[in-house]
Parts: structure tokens; C-alpha cells; sequence
């Protein structure tokens, strides 16, 4: 009895001298080492205070920068657009893609149809006639909308569709596949499939799609077409993509588009970043260095989630370094069954633009199908000074043609060399080369000898990556018993 008492006795003493000697000061676990973060009596003292906010804001900053990047990425296609001619709803393009086109992984093998869409004034229809056309529509945010033409509901027959504006609940004529907007901008995406080669021919089949008003007001003329080819233009947030002007045009987005119900929280974290609806986007020198830090960490993770991805699921085949393009395949919205799944979704909108259904099928018959190559067969990224050989083996499984187009890993869009283009293609450079033997594709600053119809230039000093497509793809492209080789540096 006496000896639990004087321990007690000595605890009590100790606590009142602590009492006396004055207030306690706790550190944060997790910062023990260089006591970041510190509270008297549990309310934070005030250089802790500060500190908070700062890292909260910079944080929320961060994850909202990576949330809403497809929106400023979307948003930049139409100013890109509008800047070499097109107009919403008034006047379209066709693009017979070359490397002065800055696009996220855009391809030559087929021409492309932007059709830029405004539904603030009510719906819009578009038409599809019969053919190889293949169609997506999707709104500012990069959704998707609806597939038409191929990948559509009535395929190769063509198809009329009505996209609808946020909320709409007019009435809508027989005979119209519906789809509704969650944006009022609306991008169509068309690639012509050039049968036989025939671009020109494939061009103008682009130019038979029928786009009008549901409700056409007076005075309405038909749109214009375009021909966007000659001209260099930059649809990617490349110029805005590490500093404040991400923020601006995210705010735009903001302030112009309704919002999407299922945002609402990505919103509220925005708010608390001074970008709300309604309301000017105006912060002040601390809030600018936190958005502009957040930008360039924002897309340095991203960069790293696209070209270092460390999911298990990436690799295509396991004796080999080619990586699915994309991770998720199940409905073109980077769903599980559980969750988005935000690393899949970061990494495709990273470097590509439009997410489909249709897009990411892994099964024969599928529309296309994307593997994305950036490493040696040693693991090595590959090097714009280097020189690399990849064997393709023959016959590719594909209905229709297979390409392999070199992408400069800054701008994520085809590579600029004076060759004057980045791709190797079944219908147009290699039409000649197919046999039963395996075809050699060289990469590198100089062509070897007796290639030369087989090479892509690189940059030294650049890295850079490739996507292997294949149009129409059959059974061996997914079950392993087709492949390609890894690139192997050659001397």
C-alpha cells in the first residue's frame, strides 16, 4: 500500500511541475524530424497555421490539376480549332494528319473530321451515311457521348443521331438514336478509313456527314468544310500545361459549361481554390505560386504515371515491353466494378485524346486496337541518338492495316524531323513489303542502308514512343500467338 502510494505521489509531483513549468507542446507524428507542424493545448500554433493552409491548398491543387486535365485538354482542341478556321456548328475541317499537326498521339493512317459543336441554342443532329466512317462524339470534359458509323449502332449503314444539350427534355423525332451532352461544347471525332489507300476518296466521304439545328432557326445555311491540312495547328494544352494558364481556362470551363452532378466534389475543391461558377477568378500572389507549383507537379506525376506506369496489368506479354496504350478496357469510362479508376484515366488522357467503348475492346473484331512502345528490350527508354530495329512477323492480324507512328515523348504528338513524317504504314510506306517473311522497321537519326523506305528519323537528344495500331483486329493480336519483337538497339 505504502509503495503504490509513493509511485502515485511521484506521478502527481511530476505532473504539477509540468503544470508550473508550462504548457505542453505536441509535434505531429508524422513530422517529428523536423517538427513541421506544432500545437499548444491542441490548437495549432501560429506558424503552423500558415503552413497548414499552404500544403491543404497545394494538395487539394494537385489532385484537382490531374482530375480536371481532360476538361482543359478538351477545352484546348477547340481553341486550337478555332484558331486555323473552324467554327461551332458553322464551319468543320478534314485533316489528313502530318507532324506540324500538334496532337495528343493523333495518327496518319486515317483522315480526321473535327466537327466542333455548340448545343447552347438546342440540339443538333447528325447524319451518317453508309461506309467506313468511324464516329465519336464526346463533350468538353472528354466523355464519351456515342460511337456512329462503325463502332455505332448501325455500322457500315451509316445512322442518324441527335445529341442533346444538359437537362433537355424536348421531344425528339422518331428514327434518332439519342445522346445526351453533359457540356454544351460538343466534340464529333470522324476517321475515314481510306480503302485501298485512297485518301482523297476518304476525305470526301467525311464531307457527306449531314449536321444541322433539330430545330433549324431562319436563315440557316449548311456548314462549311474546311481542309485544315496545310496548315500547322496546336490543340494541346502544351503551352498552359505547367503554369497559370491551366488554371484560366479551367475557370472558363467553369464558368461557361453547367456543372456535371457527379463533379460536384472535385467543384467544391476547386471553390476553395477561388474557381466557382459565377464568379471572377482572381487570387492573389500566394494562391498563384500555389497553382502554378500544383501545375508543374500535377503533370510531372502525370508524366511519370504515363511513361513509368508501374501497374501490374500494363504489360501486353510478359517476354515482352509493350504496354497496353490503354489500361482499362470495360466501358470506355475507366471503370471497375468498384471505382474509376483514376491512374488508368490519367495515364490515356496524358497522352491521347477521346475514351470509348469502342476505343478500348480487347476482342477480335474490335475496331482498333493500341499498344504503346517506349522501352528496349533491355528496359531501356528509347533514345532519339540511338538506332533500333523492331520485327514485326507476317502476316499482321488484322482485317483492314496496321501502322507503327513515332511520337516525340515531350509533346506526346508525332515527331518533327525533316523527313516529313513519323509513321510506317501497311496501306501507304510498307505496301510493298507485305510476305511470309518477318519485316525489320528501323528507328533511329540515320537510315541504314538499303532501309530506307523502312525508317522513322529520330531527334538525338529527344525521347520518344510509338503506338502499334491495328485496324480490325483478329484472335492471334490478343491471345499470344502473334507478337512483335521489343526494339533492339543496332550499331
Amino acid at each position: 500500500m505504502g509503495k503504490r502510494f509513493c509511485t502515485s505521489s511521484i506521478l502527481c509531483a511530476a505532473l504539477i511541475l509540468a503544470i508550473i513549468a508550462g504548457p505542453i507542446v505536441f509535434t505531429s507524428r508524422a513530422q517529428d524530424s523536423d517538427s513541421q507542424y506544432k500545437f499548444t493545448g491542441g490548437f495549432p500554433a501560429s506558424e503552423t497555421i500558415q503552413k497548414a493552409y499552404d500544403d491543404a491548398d497545394l494538395n487539394r491543387a494537385v489532385a484537382a490539376y490531374r482530375f480536371f486535365y481532360p476538361s482543359v485538354s478538351g477545352a484546348a482542341i477547340f481553341k486550337g480549332s478555332e484558331k486555323v478556321g473552324l467554327v461551332e456548328n458553322e464551319k468543320f475541317g478534314t485533316l489528313d494528319t502530318k507532324p506540324i499537326h500538334v496532337i495528343f498521339t493523333a495518327n496518319s493512317d486515317t483522315p480526321y473530321g473535327p466537327l466542333l459543336l455548340d448545343l447552347a441554342d438546342g440540339p443538333m443532329t447528325v447524319e451518317i451515311p453508309p461506309g467506313q466512317l468511324i464516329v465519336m462524339a464526346m463533350d468538353l470534359n472528354q466523355r464519351w457521348i456515342a460511337d456512329m458509323g462503325l463502332p455505332g449502332p448501325d455500322g457500315d449503314k451509316g445512322g442518324k443521331f441527335v445529341l442533346l444539350p444538359p437537362g433537355y427534355d424536348g421531344e425528339v423525332p422518331e428514327g434518332y438514336h439519342k445522346a445526351e451532352s453533359t457540356t454544351n461544347k460538343v466534340l464529333v471525332g470522324v476517321r475515314s478509313l481510306p480503302v485501298g489507300g485512297d485518301v482523297a476518296g476518304a476525305i470526301e466521304r467525311i464531307k457527306t456527314i449531314k449536321v444541322k439545328p433539330l430545330d433549324p432557326p431562319a436563315g440557316w445555311t449548311e456548314p462549311e468544310w474546311i481542309d485544315l491540312t496545310p496548315f500547322p495547328q496546336d490543340t494541346t494544352p502544351l503551352a498552359i500545361e505547367n503554369n497559370l494558364g491551366f488554371w484560366e481556362v479551367l475557370h472558363e470551363i467553369i464558368d461557361t459549361e453547367p456543372p456535371y452532378v457527379p463533379y460536384r466534389d472535385y467543384y467544391g475543391e476547386l471553390a476553395a481554390l477561388g474557381i466557382e461558377k459565377g464568379k471572377p477568378f482572381a487570387p492573389d500572389a500566394r494562391m498563384k505560386a500555389i497553382l502554378e507549383q500544383a501545375a508543374v507537379i500535377g503533370n510531372a506525376q502525370m508524366r511519370v504515371e504515363s511513361f513509368a506506369d508501374n501497374s501490374p496489368d500494363r504489360i501486353v506479354w510478359p517476354d515482352r515491353n509493350w504496354e497496353w496504350a490503354a489500361l482499362r478496357f470495360e466501358d470506355g469510362g475507366f471503370n471497375t466494378q468498384d471505382y474509376v479508376d483514376l491512374h488508368a484515366r490519367d495515364k490515356w488522357f496524358y497522352q491521347a485524346i477521346g475514351a470509348s467503348p469502342a476505343m478500348f475492346c480487347r476482342s477480335a473484331g474490335a475496331g482498333s486496337l493500341y499498344w504503346l512502345g517506349l522501352r528496349d528490350n533491355n528496359g531501356a527508354y528509347l533514345d532519339g541518338g540511338k538506332t533500333y530495329k523492331l520485327t514485326v512477323p507476317q502476316p499482321v492480324p488484322g482485317k483492314l492495316f496496321w501502322s507503327v507512328t513515332v511520337y516525340d515523348a515531350e509533346t506526346r504528338s508525332q515527331i518533327q524531323t525533316d523527313q516529313g513524317y513519323a509513321a510506317l504504314r501497311s496501306l501507304f510506306e510498307l505496301k510493298d513489303k507485305a510476305s511470309a517473311e518477318p519485316l525489320d522497321l528501323y528507328f533511329g537519326p540515320t537510315a541504314p542502308e538499303g532501309f530506307e523506305g523502312q525508317w522513322i528519323k529520330t531527334i538525338p537528344g529527344k525521347g520518344w514512343f510509338v503506338y502499334f495500331r491495328i485496324y480490325g483486329p483478329e484472335g492471334p493480336a490478343f491471345d499470344g500467338s502473334w507478337k512483335p519483337g521489343d526494339f533492339v538497339e543496332v550499331k
